[in-house]
């Protein structure tokens, strides 16, 4: 883990855009230059292997001495204080997404530790904060598009849109707005959609991954930027609107992503070129083994009978009180 302190930069909404177009990929949406006045390499398993260690920016990361992201630290230390105590792990994943990664958090840390995923259930990011700019970038980016938006006031939203963007969801434009809940997995299993513009929550990653398709990550916080570095240097399957800094639910922020960055960004990962292409093949590859791993014979359906076939057995040891 490579950590810097460097000024920071955007935030983005907690929107969901799915893209109807073209499948592909590349991109990496121009970030002010940063000259770091600290950097350290920081890796707590010192025996993992090189190609595991990923680059994060300190302002990328949780930090205890701030105020706002305290109560955030708080609570993550809450959710995993039990850990240690715990018989074992189920995580929503699968082995050829996260390859040799598990038998070494088994191995270092000696945790039990089962993949039961992918688990096909659909959700929706909350909206939150530069919706102004997305839309922006939806209009300038000429992609046809599907966004989802938390609630159902459709004129309350119309209201900070810019001048001429409802005109592209009229019938027969190149956009569709949902308010409130949307079907995502069915979405993103559609054959029309090019890519998925996504926080990076891992649900949501995982259902695109499921589907084959490219990501366009906007990361805001907790896990989502990790998420992103398996995302785009790891799998390769996905381009970063650049955003730089944490940012905590109980922080206000002013500087967000413009739409003229969005739109450049969408435009890559809707591309032609080789890059994009590559991004393309390899999303489609990973939605093929995510399908195997859960069918008869595969990494997550023999994970899910070992896993019974052990709560079986250790129910059975277990003496009456």
């Amino acid at each position: 883990l490579q950590t810097a302190s460097i000024p920071g930069h955007a935030t983005p909404p907690r929107s969901t855009v799915s893209r109807g177009c073209r499948s592909s990929a590349p991109a990496c949406s121009p970030t002010p230059a940063h000259t770091p006045c600290f950097a350290s390499r920081h890796n707590p398993l010192s025996d993992a292997p090189d190609d595991a260690v990923v680059a994060l920016r300190r302002s990328q990361l949780l930090d205890p001495a701030k105020p706002s992201h305290r109560l955030e630290w708080a609570f993550c230390e809450l959710v995993d204080a039990p850990e240690a105590r715990s018989y074992g792990e189920v995580y929503n994943s699968f082995a050829d997404l996260e390859p040799g990664c598990v038998d070494h958090y088994r191995a270092a840390l000696g945790h039990r530790v089962w993949l039961v995923g992918p688990l096909a259930h659909a959700r929706t990011e909350d909206v939150a904060g530069g919706g102004l700019e997305l839309a922006c970038g939806l209009q300038l980016s000429g992609k046809n598009f599907l966004w989802v938006m938390d609630g159902e006031d459709t004129d309350a939203s119309s209201q900070w849109m810019p001048k001429g963007f409802t005109d592209l969801t009229a019938a027969g434009e190149r956009g569709l707005i949902f308010q409130g809940w949307a079907p995502q997995t069915r979405i993103l299993n559609h054959s029309t959609v090019g890519a998925f513009v996504t926080h990076c929550g891992w649900n949501s990653a995982l259902e695109a991954v499921s589907a084959g398709v490219p990501l366009v990550t906007w990361r805001r916080y907790v896990d989502q930027f990790y998420n992103e570095m398996l995302i785009i240097e790891l799998l390769k399957v996905g381009v970063s609107l650049g955003s730089v800094e944490y940012a905590s639910k109980l922080e206000v922020r002013d500087n967000v992503i413009s739409g003229e960055t969005i739109a450049e960004t969408i435009g890559e990962a809707m591309g032609d070129d080789e890059g994009a292409e590559q991004r393309r093949v390899k999303a489609k590859e990973l939605g093929a083994k995510a399908k195997r791993a859960t069918e008869k014979g595969g990494s997550t359906y023999e994970d899910v009978g070992r896993l019974i076939q052990e709560l079986i057995a250790r129910r059975s040891s277990v003496v009456p009180a």
